[in-house]
């Protein structure tokens, strides 16, 4: 086959460093019978050195030419191949399908990643764990602690149903073509049930949302019509302050209580 150019539309840039390749496999300390998912395999970069440690892997994958290098190089016992977008992916027939939780591992398009983590984010109890390499500045946002600039609406909503860690830093000169952007590889581990305490989840994300989208107003201006002064005040919420220094379990209890109005 001739080689592979990056496409841009796909947001393609190809992991090529074999340190950091190695590290991230590394991050993941695989076991017998783990249920891994690859988004983007591309190249195979990290697909290779997965299917060294897995007997089986599954791969999501959108461009038709590299769904046909891998078809053409990996035995299909060993690798299932997914042809369509992550983004619309239904990851709970896999899990349906294993019977056990779901280790979800890429190297994301910057151009998506914010959606695809709010995507993942449905299936998060059918999921062990999640490690991805993604631009340092949204690993930045997602890990944020109020108060701070990074802090917004990607913040809250991650936090709110993952633990995460940032685990390597990756230099832009790791991947062909280089990207204008450093990278890092982060690790997503669902909470249990019993920590996610808003009542009414789509309550609490709109709350949220209303919350961020003009960050610089005060609570009192910004949820104007979700929430009341006298709410702020029975919670210990200045109707002054700003969604950004809000925590998490802030925001989880103003919507549980907006919602007794």
């Amino acid at each position: 086959m001739r080689p592979h150019r990056a496409r841009k539309r796909f947001g393609q840039h190809f992991l090529v460093d074999r340190d950091v390749i190695a590290g991230i496999v590394g991050c993941l300390a695989l076991q017998d019978g783990d249920q891994v998912v690859e988004i983007g395999p591309g190249l195979g970069a990290l697909t290779g050195p997965l299917l060294q440690r897995l007997n089986h892997l599954h791969v999501v994958e959108i461009d038709r030419d590299i769904i046909a290098r891998l078809q053409e190089r990996y035995d299909p016992d060993r690798l299932t191949i997914h042809a369509g977008d992550a983004l619309f992916f239904d990851f709970a027939g896999l899990a349906g399908a294993a019977g056990s939780r779901l280790r979800i591992v890429g190297n994301l398009p910057y151009n998506i990643s914010t959606p695809l983590l709010f995507h993942l984010a449905r299936f998060a109890h059918l999921i062990g764990d999640m490690h991805f390499m993604l631009q340092r500045e949204v690993v930045e946002r997602m890990v944020a602690v109020p108060g701070s600039s990074a802090f917004g609406r990607l913040s809250v909503m991650l936090q709110y149903r993952f633990g995460m860690e940032a685990l390597l830093q990756v230099p832009s000169e790791a991947f062909d073509p280089v990207p204008r952007v450093d990278s890092t590889v982060v690790r997503l581990i669902p909470r249990p049930p019993e920590q996610l305490m808003a009542s009414d989840e789509r309550r609490f994300a709109a709350l949220v949302a209303a919350a961020f989208a003009q960050r610089r107003k005060m609570l009192r201006n910004s949820l104007g019509g979700l929430v009341e002064d006298a709410q702020l005040a029975a919670l210990g919420l200045p109707s002054s302050c700003r969604a950004e220094e809000l925590s998490v379990a802030d925001f989880v209890r103003l919507a549980n209580a907006s919602q007794r109005q």
